[in-house]
Parts: structure tokens; C-alpha cells; sequence
């Protein structure tokens, strides 16, 4: 592999993360706007699954129809993984919504570290590497600092923590699964599909906690705070759904699929980390949100546990 060739996955893998990282920042301005997690997921997915389409379009006829085409089979494993994908980005967005500041909400998701090695050595059984357990304990570690928990005038939102925390379990599953799945077939496909699953768990969540609620006060009293008793606005396709979708799931996925195989697993990782130094600076000038001294050096650390891992991983297969 040529040192241009390298450059060029380096170059593709940094604008998908940095793609991510501008993300929650949008959301949160919608937000602002008045519009609902029900109303911002599900336009950012459907146009997400329309833009796709396009793609899968364009390769067909590029290809002339000779690539391979998707069984039944492999259509049902994707959708079901890409449930992981709507749940994903429901509870980011509810973290977010439940007064996490972004730059906090960011390093929640970056749990996946640690809760990655959880999963892979309760799938292998076997104990992680003396590498793995230094990254976990560094990123844990990193993790306090980066949420500034050590200052006792910061009170976080429990639910907005506890949501955050499910957005990075379900990111995780989302990673074990999405490259252990028909692989076979094209990226493009493999997307839509898995866009498909998570749409559909989207459009549940935006109809049980914005249409039912709506047409039912009782059912509005039942489920509480994560109601919302009111008509759906559809300005938000116009307003932010083509933005949501070009950076949460179109250009992200398309550029991190063309940059891995260019760079491999372990510089492509450690490139991808790019995501929460971006996140915390698009927080920091358009949300104006403090970020403190400590919670850079606890950014940094996380950024150095993904790095020792990786680089640790890419030397085992040299």
C-alpha cells in the first residue's frame, strides 16, 4: 500500500469523523428551535434512507446490476443490527435534550471504549490484553476529568447520564455487528438496510412519544417526560433534516467504508478519534459551552487510551 494511498484513507476517515462530530452541535441548535427528538431523529433518518437510495441507484447503473445483490437473509440481519443505529442516535439526542452539554454528551459516547473490550471478552471469553485494561483504566480516568466530575459545583442530569450511557452501549453493538454482517455485499447496501432497521425504530419512538400523546392525554401522563403533546412539525425537514442526514447518515458512513480499508483498523481508529476533539470545539463556538482546562486533558486522554490501543493491535499484524 503506497504512502498516497494511506493519505487519501487518512484524509477520507478524518472528514467522516469530523462529519460525527458536528452532529450533536446541530441537534442541540434545533433544539433551541423548539423542535423534538421525535421530529429531528426522524428526519434526519428518512432523508438518511432517501440519500442512500440515490446511491445504491447510482451504483447499480455504474456496475451495470453485476454487483452482488442482498438475500432475504442478509436484508433481516441487517435490519435487526440496524436497530442498534436508531437506538444510538434516540438516546444521544435525548442525552443532549436532557441538559448534557455537548462536549460532555460526546465523552459519554466514547464509553464505547471500554464497553467494546467488555463485549468482545464476554463474547471470546478470554481476559483483554495488559494493553486493553491500561486503555479502560486510562479512558475511565479520562472520562472524570473530561466530565469535570471532580469539581463539586457540576451537577449533571442523572437521566441525560443515563441516556448518554445507553448511546454508547448501543453504539457498541453497532460496531461489533455492522462489520460481521453480510459483508459480502456492497457498503452501500449494507447501509440502506441497516438504515431501513434503524428507521423503523425511530418512527416507533416518534409515534409513541409525539403522535399517541397527541391524540391521548392519558396516554401523554403515562410515559411522562419523554412526551410530547404536540403536532409534528414538519418545517424541521426543510430547516435541519437535509443536515442531520448529510452528516449523521450519509457522508459519515461513505467516507469512513471508502477510508478504513485505505488505512486498516488500527490508524483508521485512531484517526475516527478525531470525532470528540470536533464535537467539543463545534460546542464551544457555536453553543459558546465552557470547556475547562481538566476536560482537555481528559479529552486528551481518551484520545491517547484509543491510540495505545490501536497501535497495539496494528503491530500484532505487522
Amino acid at each position: 500500500m503506497t504512502n498516497n494511498t494511506v493519505i487519501k484513507g487518512v484524509v477520507l476517515v478524518g472528514l467522516g469523523a469530523t462529519s460525527y462530530g458536528m452532529l450533536a452541535t446541530f441537534v442541540k441548535m434545533a433544539y433551541g428551535e423548539g423542535f423534538t427528538t421525535a421530529e429531528v431523529t426522524s428526519s434526519q433518518f428518512l432523508f438518511g434512507i432517501f440519500g442512500i437510495l440515490l446511491i445504491n441507484a447510482f451504483q447499480r447503473k455504474r456496475n451495470n446490476n453485476s454487483a452482488i445483490k442482498a438475500s432475504r437473509k442478509n436484508i433481516t440481519q441487517l435490519m435487526v443490527a440496524g436497530t442498534s443505529t436508531g437506538l444510538t442516535s434516540i438516546f444521544y439526542y435525548l442525552a443532549v435534550k436532557f441538559d448534557i452539554p455537548v462536549s460532555i454528551a460526546i465523552v459519554l459516547l466514547m464509553q464505547t471504549v471500554w464497553m467494546g473490550v467488555l463485549l468482545e471478552m464476554f463474547l471470546e471469553k478470554k481476559l483483554p490484553s495488559l494493553i486493553k485494561t491500561v486503555a479502560v483504566v486510562i479512558v475511565l480516568v479520562g472520562t472524570v476529568m473530561a466530565t469535570n466530575l471532580i469539581d463539586s459545583e457540576i451537577a449533571l442530569n442523572p437521566l441525560g447520564v443515563f441516556f448518554g450511557m445507553l448511546a454508547a452501549a448501543s453504539f457498541t453493538t453497532t460496531m461489533f455487528t455492522a462489520n460481521r454482517i453480510a459483508t459480502e455485499i456492497s457498503s452501500a447496501q449494507r447501509s440502506l438496510y441497516m438504515l431501513l432497521g434503524g428507521g423503523i425504530i425511530v418512527l416507533i419512538f416518534a409515534f409513541i412519544t409525539q403522535i399517541l400523546p397527541n391524540q391521548f392525554s392519558t396516554f401523554e401522563n403515562t410515559i411522562g417526560v419523554f412526551s410530547t403533546a404536540k403536532d409534528f412539525d414538519f418545517s424541521i425537514f426543510l430547516k435541519w433534516g437535509i443536515i442531520l442526514s448529510l452528516f449523521g447518515t450519509i457522508i459519515p458512513p461513505m467516507l469512513l467504508n471508502a477510508g478504513f480499508p485505505l488505512t486498516g483498523i488500527g490508524l483508521g481508529s485512531i484517526i475516527s478519534s478525531l470525532e470528540l476533539p470536533v464535537s467539543v470545539l463545534m460546542a464551544y463556538f457555536l453553543l459558546n459551552e465552557k470547556v475547562d482546562f481538566i476536560q482537555w486533558i481528559g479529552i486528551i486522554l481518551i484520545i491517547f487510551a484509543i491510540v495505545i490501543m490501536n497501535i497495539n493491535l496494528k503491530s500484532k499484524k505487522t
